[in-house]
Parts: C-alpha cells; structure tokens; sequence
C-alpha cells in the first residue's frame, strides 16, 4: 500500500496536496508540520514519498534533505514550495531531491511530478539560463546568491524579512552572536551596505 509524509505548516496546502495524493492512489497519508517532525515520522512510517515544503518551522526544509541524505534514509522526496526555483531548485537537486514544483504552479505540476517520481523519474523545472533571459545585473547578482551556504541563503532571506537578529537566532536555535557574524558575512557576499540593500536585493531576485 503507497504510504507519503506531507510536511507543510499551512493546514489548507496539506489539504490540497492530500487531495493530489489520493487521486494518484496513496492510501496512507501523514502529515507533519515542522521539519524536526520529519526525521522521526520517516523512520517510523517508511513512507514511499515525503512532500516536503522548504520554508517550515525548527528545520527548514534545506536541512531535512541534507539529514535524510546524510542519515541515508530511503525516501523519494519532491519539493514543493513557494521558494524561487532559480535559486533552489539546484541546491535541492545536488541534496538528494527527485522533483522541484512551485506553489505558483497549477496543481497539474504536481500530479505529474509525483507520477514520474513514483515511476522512477525525476521531475524539474527548465530554468533560464541564456543571456537573453537574465540581464547582466541579474546574472551578477545570481552568480553572487549561489554562491552562498544553504543556512547562508536561510539567514539572508529572515534578515531581507525584516526579523531580527535575535528573533532568526531563536528560530534557527543559534546563538545571537553567531547570527551578527552571518550578517556580516553577507553583507560582504552580497556588496551591499545595510540591511536596507539587503532586502532590495531580495526583492529583486523573489527571494521574498
């Protein structure tokens, strides 16, 4: 019997992918809502597929793939998020990811991403990549972006948010000193001068 772990923190997006999941014949279907959730639910149901969201609450979504694939945990994982592909569908892929589907996308992506995970394929997204699709400033900036860590790109989008430092170092279960160091570190990364620069650089790119 096909068994899945959705993990979302929105109780509306589970439903919706819960309906998806019935139609293409899962018939055990488990939720979890943060991401030190997933690890345990994983071990303990063996599911066929994790639906995994990337922005979700105690470990994103970056983390749990690197956990899984460091804990080698045999688990087909498609990424749905609301996440800008450009900059994570790759990181995902490099961490183990078998499919990348934006939440932008109609519900269809989904339904095909989880047919051809199921069947052995993967299932991503073409990116653009030509000169004529990104403009230099674009390119520069995306250049700059990829090259970040992973908890580098998680900082940088809470600080581009607005949270502060001690609010991110709460959530990321960091010290406050640790997370000055990291925005500095991006300030340096990025070429910008304040956190100012840092959101717009954000918002340029979708980032938030």
């Amino acid at each position: 019997m096909k068994s899945v772990l959705v993990v979302d923190d929105h109780p509306v997006i589970r439903g919706a992918v819960k309906i998806v999941l019935k139609l293409e014949g899962f018939k055990r279907i488990h939720e979890a809502s943060s991401g030190n959730e997933v690890l345990p639910m994983v071990r303990e149901h063996k599911p066929h597929l994790l639906i995994l969201d990337l922005n979700i609450p105690s470990l994103d979504g970056l983390d749990v793939l690197a956990r899984i694939k460091a804990g080698e945990v045999p688990c087909r994982v498609v990424i749905f998020s609301s996440q800008e592909p450009m900059f994570y569908q790759e990181r995902c892929m490099r961490a183990g990811a078998a499919a990348y589907v934006a939440k932008t996308n109609d519900l269809q992506h989904l339904h095909k991403a989880v047919q051809a995970v199921m069947a052995g394929y993967t299932y991503f997204t073409r990116l653009p990549t030509s000169s004529v699709s990104l403009s230099a400033v674009q390119r520069s900036e995306k250049q700059m972006i990829d090259k970040l860590s992973d908890r580098e790109l998680t900082i940088f989008q809470q600080l581009a948010r607005g949270l502060s430092n001690k609010a991110i170092a709460e959530i990321m279960h960091l010290s406050h000193k640790t997370v000055s160091t990291y925005k500095t570190r991006l300030t340096e990364k990025l070429n910008v001068e304040s956190s100012v620069h840092l959101r717009d650089l954000a918002r340029r790119n979708h980032l938030i």
